[in-house]
């Protein structure tokens, strides 16, 4: 009796943990070229975007950055985050010293060579509507892609939408000039819905594949902790969209698409990565589309549950050796290791 009573409890209490505490496994492996990796990310995922993009230059084909400041902009401390989202007037973050800070750590191989960033293809986005991350932040890090070697005619800067803090998608989520959660909006340009996903994503690669119209593939939560440790401030659960091609050994890319600050899966449910349209296009143009997660934490210091640009992970968060860059960056690894 005793017995079933103990196993009775252990039933009820697994029944209370949510759902993805229970269905994340192992992160699986497919088939792929590493060298086709790309990113992207809104707001502080931005800001992570623009860090990867930089430090794993050699095998990152290019980036999307929806209102996000330039590279190592906060130089490891909060005071400056302020200036990074330009919102002291008239005093926007100077990319010369970004890129000499990055030249720095090139020369030391804490990140890949700037060089690499020639061959990267950029999309940039800011609104004009955004309240958050204003528009001379997102200038100063076009300046700072042109100026650590990224072609102006491989860089796309869009800065004309009348939109708000916000993922943009042809129908989904808030009226365009919102700046409100789930900082997903949806705007029209020249009488059609703005798709955001499908425009990095052909900035980035190319003309693609049109999106589909239903999905074939399906989202696969995965256990983070084999990659990130808690005092990382990233989730337990991570996710990943998988088209059926991939699954059945089609040869795929990965697209790293990071949540903003206060926009996990805890926050907003599945409306980042199952509504932004970057599943649809990843499904018919062989790409894995990895959403790590990170929630809000006080240990480590992140009450907003954003991505660290700013280096409440340790002083090397920019780095490649940066805890949570070198986590996504072996997620990555892992996607693409099977031969």
């Amino acid at each position: 009796m005793k017995l079933l009573r103990t196993l009775t409890i252990v039933a009820f209490a697994l029944a209370a943990l949510p759902h993805t505490a229970l269905a994340a496994d192992a992160l699986p492996s497919y088939a792929g070229d590493l060298s086709q990796t790309s990113v992207s990310g809104l707001s502080s995922g931005a800001f992570m975007a623009v860090q990867y993009q930089v430090a794993y230059s050699g095998s990152v084909a290019g980036a999307g950055v929806v209102a996000g400041g330039p590279y190592y902009c906060a130089a490891g401390n909060i005071l400056n985050t302020t200036i990074c989202m330009g919102q002291v007037p008239f005093v926007p973050p100077n990319p010369a010293l970004m890129v000499a800070a990055a030249t720095g750590f090139a020369s030391l191989g804490q990140i890949d060579p700037l060089a690499n960033l020639q061959k990267a293809r950029v999309y940039v986005f800011s609104g004009t509507k955004d309240t958050v991350v204003y528009q001379q932040a997102v200038d100063a890090t076009v300046s700072f892609f042109k100026e650590a070697g990224v072609p102006a005619s491989s860089l796309q800067y869009v800065n004309n939408v009348a939109a708000g803090h916000a993922f943009i998608t042809p129908a989904f989520g808030n009226v365009c000039s919102d700046n409100a959660s789930p900082y997903i909006s949806h705007c029209a340009v020249g009488k059609r819905g703005y798709d955001q996903a499908g425009a990095l994503l052909q900035q980035i690669y190319g003309t693609l594949n049109p999106p589909a119209k239903s999905l074939s593939g399906r989202i696969v939560p995965f256990d983070q902790r084999e990659f990130a440790t808690t005092a990382t401030g990233m989730a337990d659960t991570g996710f990943v969209y998988v088209p059926s091609s991939c699954a059945q050994g089609a040869p795929c890319k990965v697209h790293v698409a990071f949540h903003g600050c206060k926009q996990s899966e805890a926050v907003v449910g599945n409306d980042f990565y199952a509504k932004t349209n970057y599943n649809y296009w990843a499904d018919t143009n062989n790409i894995l589309v990895l959403y790590p997660q990170v929630n809000a934490s006080t240990v480590p210091f992140n009450p907003q549950g954003c991505w660290d640009w700013f280096g409440y992970t340790g002083s090397d968060y920019a780095l490649k050796s940066g805890a949570q860059l070198s986590a996504v960056n072996a997620m990555v690894g892992r996607l693409l290791s099977k031969p």
